[in-house]
């Protein structure tokens, strides 16, 4: 009997296991087969193959019952994933269901999850902006968190590393708080867009409107063929999972490529119940994984570990890693693990309509609008009553109204030639909130889910600050917008729980002292090195900028220190 467990040990043993196949998971794969080591990748949900598993992806809106949009029924049964913008008729089977999947909201919380392969990088919104060495230098100047461990320039080789890869359209534009990356060509403004620039140009020092830069391929073509993806269409049908793998995600880029190595396993329906900590060896040694269907307990074993769940599942899964040397969860000394959560504040907006360009309109679907950095406590605190700031996208786009009325010949060139309305601007902001001790995730005493894991309870709120820079957003904004000639402007602030914007961090963030953080610059836990933490979990502060290209980042640069230490 002794001999068969050797051996059953000996077939579930990996040079690697990366936990979860998002964003980050998907890189981890990548780098860690591409360094040749045998990797497991753990997803806890189904298995969707790019083309092949994205049902909806060709359908027209007469081929959906409700036209592609959600139905009183799925609104319903759906409350937490029915508040987010890509849940819709044509998308929701990407989204976790709100009875399959329960949490415990101490305070009001939508938790957006999507469990397959590729987790949420198939329906993100896919704008990746670099963090600028004001964002890292945040923490340290406004005292709201520990320091960062490292900085841009550590960090910015890897930006460009994880750019080519995964194509990204954007504009140089010289920006110190927003800098430039390795893009391929950018994504046209349209006209009122353009005037909004030149207003800002023309009017502020450090207020300036771009070109997004996001996840989709405009050129080099050649090059991404040899990842089997093709240029973006600008169907703008892109929750749905692009077919020509023209945006970037790990089912069409990352873990084919990963695949194609010959070095990746992948494991589907894999819900992972915690790591195995070796008191005497004082390392990681594997993972326990609950058999989604069966329930049956299986472990897996490697010397490396690599925890990308994303952000509150990974808190979950190490706060459930219990054992004598580590009782609160692996790597927890502190008592800091599941606190410090911290998150993206979309709760404001602004309308506003345009009478210029008359003869002009909007033609296609362009899959993004445009940008505004941040601009507020950029390099120094400005005269307002909160700290950190603010970006925002910004879109202008001018519909058509076309006379649905009567009948035949009439009705047919009514609709053909229909009568266009004023140009409609709309921004919304993008703020960052602050990580407080307060914000928490922890473990249920008693509810566990269907695998008999611990429930998590999450206890995150706005706070004073975000109020008081929501007032400030909807003010400038207004502000500027009239300035440009804009009218009928319009502020809405969402009454919108935290988690709805889907950017949550924390709870195992970095930082250089192991007495105020959890795992070290090179995303290490500080008290069990062989387990790296590298999705919007290890984040110490959010910054504003979109955070999927940080994660990327800072997971490849993790990879390149896992196995520079491999003989």
């Amino acid at each position: 009997m002794s001999n068969l467990n050797i051996d059953a040990k000996k077939q579930n043993t990996y040079d690697a296991i990366v936990i979860g196949s998002g964003m980050s998971g998907g890189w981890a794969a990548k780098e860690l087969c591409d360094k040749g080591l045998k990797t497991l990748v753990l997803e806890r949900g189904r298995e969707v193959r790019h083309v092949v598993d994205y049902p909806t992806t060709n359908m027209n809106p007469w081929e959906f019952k409700y036209a592609g949009e959600r139905n009183q029924k799925l609104r319903e049964e759906n409350p937490v994933a029915d508040s987010t913008y890509a849940f819709n008729e044509d998308s929701n089977h990407f989204f976790v269901k709100d009875k399959e999947h329960p949490y415990i909201q101490e305070q009001p919380f939508e938790w957006i999850r999507g469990y397959q392969t590729g987790g949420k990088s198939l329906m993100w919104a896919r704008w990746t902006q670099r963090w600028s060495q004001y964002d890292f230098d945040g923490p340290a100047r406004d005292g709201f968190a520990v320091e960062w461990p490292l900085s841009y320039e550590e960090l910015a080789p890897w930006y460009s590393h994880v750019e080519k890869f995964a194509g990204i359209s954007g504009s140089i534009e010289n920006l110190p708080a927003l800098p430039d990356g390795e893009f391929l060509p950018p994504l046209e403004l349209s006209c009122v867009e353009k005037h909004f620039k030149d207003h800002l140009a023309a009017n502020y020092e450090h207020r300036h409107l771009i070109a997004p830069r996001c996840a989709h391929i405009t050129g080099n073509y050649e090059y991404y063929a040899q990842q089997g993806r093709t240029p973006c269409m600008k169907r703008d049908l892109c929750t749905r999972g692009c077919p020509f793998g023209a945006y970037f995600s790990s089912n069409s880029s990352t873990l084919p490529w990963a695949a194609r190595t010959g070095n990746l396993t992948m494991r589907h329906h894999s819900v992972v119940h915690s790591i195995i900590y070796d008191e005497q060896l004082g390392k990681a040694t594997g993972v326990n994984v609950i058999d989604a269907e069966t329930k049956e307990m299986v472990e897996y074993y490697a010397p490396i570990i690599f925890v990308n769940g994303s952000t509150l599942n990974t808190n979950l899964i190490l706060l459930n890693s219990k054992s004598g040397r580590f009782p609160a969860g692996l790597g927890n000394d502190n008592g800091l693990l599941g606190k410090y959560i911290a998150f993206h504040n979309f709760s404001a907006r602004v309308y506003a309509t345009y009478d210029g360009y008359p003869d002009v309109t909007t033609i296609g679907r362009r899959p993004s609008g445009a940008y505004v950095p941040r601009f507020r406590n950029l390099f120094q605190q400005d005269n307002v009553d909160f700290i950190r700031g603010y970006a925002s996208g910004l879109t202008a786009t001018r519909h058509a109204y076309p006379d649905t009325s009567g009948s035949g010949q009439s009705l047919k060139e009514q609709v053909l030639n229909p009568q266009y309305g004023p140009w409609g601007i709309r921004t919304w902001m993008m703020g960052e909130t602050i990580p407080k001790e307060h914000s928490t995730v922890t473990l249920d005493p008693e509810q566990t889910d269907e695998w008999g894991i611990p429930l998590i309870r999450i206890n995150v709120a706005y706070d004073d600050n975000d109020q008081k820079m929501v007032k400030d957003f909807l003010n400038e904004f207004s502000n500027m917008f009239e300035d440009a000639g804009f009218q009928d402007i319009e502020q809405e602030h969402f009454d919108r729980a935290p988690g709805n914007d889907i950017h949550e961090m924390g709870g195992a963030r970095m930082g250089s002292d192991p007495k105020t953080s959890l795992v070290d610059k090179y995303h290490r836990l500080h008290h069990c090195q062989n387990v790296y933490i590298t999705d919007g979990a290890c984040m110490t502060s959010t910054s504003t900028q979109n955070p999927s290209l940080t994660y990327m980042a800072l997971t490849a640069r993790a990879v390149h220190h896992a196995t520079s230490k491999i003989s």
